[in-house]
């Protein structure tokens, strides 16, 4: 319960206009997190929230780092986490029925009586999308102390060297049909 009052927002007592939070998540807000791709996850949500009546405009800047597994030799590497979101939150009467009927993620429905606006998912998400899809060292770290020497070996080993001939392989059997 502590944990959840930590990443909620009181907006009701909010005066119109911009406020600013700020949120900072490590590895103890993704413990029930099963099938995280990262760990040693140290970022700072930055929340810009603008109330108006009848809406609320989520501006969301994140910002960190994570370890992540690289995807070419399986090494650890620290990948930094940094992306904008933006949300549109809504105050309706029948926000179950709106929010299935919504084909926009980044717009969300909550009932007019709602008094908190609970961040706990948002920024699990948001955070998780930081991270980038490619996590490889760059190509001036690659083969560098932190890459797995005996993988990327394997790698080149394996890879598909072109020849003239592979091409010609293909139409072999097909010239003894231009003779007819």
């Amino acid at each position: 319960m502590g944990k959840r009052k930590v990443f909620e927002i009181a907006f009701v007592g909010l005066k119109p206009g911009i406020h600013e939070f700020k949120y900072e998540v490590d590895d103890k807000f993704f413990v029930d997190v099963e099938n995280k791709d990262f760990t040693n996850c140290t970022a700072v949500v930055k929340l810009q929230l603008d109330k108006k009546s009848g809406f609320m405009l989520l501006k969301f800047e994140v910002g960190g780092k994570a370890d992540v597994t690289c995807d070419r030799c399986g090494n650890m590497l620290t990948k930094d986490l940094w992306d904008e979101f933006n949300m549109l939150v809504k105050l309706v009467d029948n926000p179950d029925e709106m929010n299935a009927q919504e084909e926009d993620p980044d717009v969300f429905y909550i009932s007019k009586t709602e008094s908190h606006l609970y961040l706990n998912d948002w920024i699990y998400e948001f955070v998780t999308l930081s991270i980038p899809l490619q996590k490889k060292c760059s190509e001036e770290e690659m083969g560098g102390p932190q890459c797995n020497k005996e993988v990327l070996a394997k790698l080149k080993k394996m890879e598909v060297k072109p020849t003239e001939n592979n091409s010609n392989d293909l139409w072999k059997g097909l010239d003894k049909f231009r003779k007819n």
